[in-house]
């Protein structure tokens, strides 16, 4: 029997690929692409790189939502797979143990805060935010858990009802019980809520991804010394913000964090396995897996398999051996120096924010141009953001993002191999791109009103 030719298969498919998408998959996908000009054939992809199937090389600015921190296609991750397949692994024993999971959880608890000394493994962000969830309550013996008003933690139903998305809510009621949200950055909210004596724990972003909110002065050390005081769990939500994406390993080394609970996943695998991980405390830890009755209170069937462990080692290898930490703090404050004088620049620019290679700028209303602003806003709030997004991915092949619904912000995440003539490009492009957009014309304002109508802009807000 001859063996399976992935190359043939993919070239009998060649320029159907949406068709069959549509088809099999999710064709309001297929039409949300085609209808903001998003249709391309993706050929390969190589560090911050796509290539489409003309040959025409676009610059990743979207990272996949932050899975690539060591680069598409990473050679150290593919040959630590490569070595681990022809390894003949056992994987899986499920009844047994193997050696790579907990040599990958020595790794990550040597380079993770004190507060953590156990390993559970995950199959994704969202599955490691559940877990946080499930062990939090359980390690307590209470049921509430505090969240932040622009949080996202995830899309299965536990971690959507910590997210205050109602966008990705609304029409899933009713979500989990017991799930309180309070406005970011207010530690007073958050004390208030805690003197109840009923939350199991808080849990926030240390950066919130959906319009890119960093934590105001004092505030997560506050959060953190108000759970201690009441006996409530700090989960600090890293599955974004992890793996030097915001020039430290993990953000929470910015405020000297050390939670009882940090949600991991993404970049964990260099972007080439599902993967994920609750890094937790022996206090957490005890409380549930407290008896041989209880050796398997918590599990996935597929966390950890050989191929994401030898992923994960990899990740953490290369990251280092690169030393792409402090490279992505160094690119990160030149981003913030070259697009900062933005704000005096273009009227429409309002703020310039980031950590590392987490980036957003935003758009308001200017003081020229309030008609057509009114006019595109009023069709959808946050649409004008679209009118950079758009021509930036078709004019200047770069892939950005909106950071939110009703949003006009956008946001990057790179990978962080990510270098300074990448740089040079992005905020070339970006110049240019504000230079039309800020002027509003009638092309503009029709493309706007055309993406309204579609319902496009609202479905590509994360």
């Amino acid at each position: 029997m001859a063996d399976l030719d992935l190359r043939a298969l993919l070239d009998s498919h060649a320029g159907g690929s949406f068709d069959l998408h549509a088809k099999t998959v999710n064709p309001q996908f297929v039409r949300l692409l085609r209808t903001i000009g998003f249709d391309r054939s993706w050929a390969r992809a190589e560090g911050a790189y796509f290539f489409d199937d003309r040959g025409e090389r676009y610059l990743d600015m979207l990272g996949a939502f932050g899975m690539y921190n060591v680069g598409r296609n990473n050679p150290t991750v593919r040959r630590a797979l490569e070595q681990a397949l022809e390894l003949d692994l056992p994987g899986r024993v499920q009844l047994g143990i193997t050696a790579l999971p907990s040599i990958l959880a020595e790794r990550l608890l040597a380079v993770a805060p004190p507060s953590v000394q156990k390993v559970l493994f995950t199959s994704s962000g969202t599955e490691s935010v559940e877990a946080a969830i499930k062990l939090g309550r359980a390690a307590t013996g209470r049921t509430r858990v505090v969240t932040a008003d622009h949080a996202f933690h995830g899309l299965t139903l536990g971690s959507l009802s910590a997210t205050a998305a109602g966008e990705f809510a609304g029409r899933f009621q009713p979500l989990v019980p017991g799930f309180t949200r309070v406005p970011w950055g207010d530690l007073d909210a958050i004390e208030t809520e805690l003197r109840s004596g009923d939350v199991a724990l808080v849990m926030l972003e240390p950066i919130q991804g959906k319009g890119l909110n960093l934590p105001p002065a004092g505030y997560l050390e506050g959060v953190q010394a108000a759970c201690r005081r009441h006996g409530t769990l700090f989960c600090v939500d890293e599955v974004q913000t992890g793996f030097g994406r915001t020039g430290k390993l993990f953000a929470l080394e910015h405020w000297g964090l050390e939670p009882d609970l940090i949600p991991v996943a993404k970049s964990l695998s260099g972007g080439y396995v599902p993967s994920g991980a609750l890094l937790l405390s022996d206090r957490v830890f005890d409380k549930v897996f407290d008896s041989l009755e209880n050796a398997l209170a918590h599990g996935s069937t597929f966390a950890p398999t050989d191929l994401a462990m030898a992923a994960g080692l990899a990740t953490l290898h290369e990251l280092a051996e690169r030393d792409l930490v402090a490279h992505t703090a160094r690119l990160g404050e030149l981003l913030l120096e070259r697009t900062r004088p933005l704000i005096d620049r273009f009227e429409v620019v309002k703020d310039v924010r980031g950590q590392g290679l987490l980036w957003a700028i935003e758009f308001g209303e200017p003081e020229s141009g309030k008609r057509s602003w009114n006019l595109v806003e009023k069709a959808q709030k946050g649409l004008f953001s679209q009118l950079v997004v758009g021509p930036l991915f078709q004019k200047h092949r770069i892939m950005t993002q909106v950071a939110g619904h009703n949003l006009n912000v956008i946001k990057v995440l790179p990978p962080l191999v990510f270098s300074e003539a990448d740089l040079d490009w992005f905020v070339g492009a970006l110049e240019a791109t504000l230079e039309d957009a800020q002027k509003l014309g009638r092309s503009a304002v029709s493309f706007a009103l055309k993406l309204a109508t579609a319902g496009a802009a609202a479905s590509l807000r994360r």
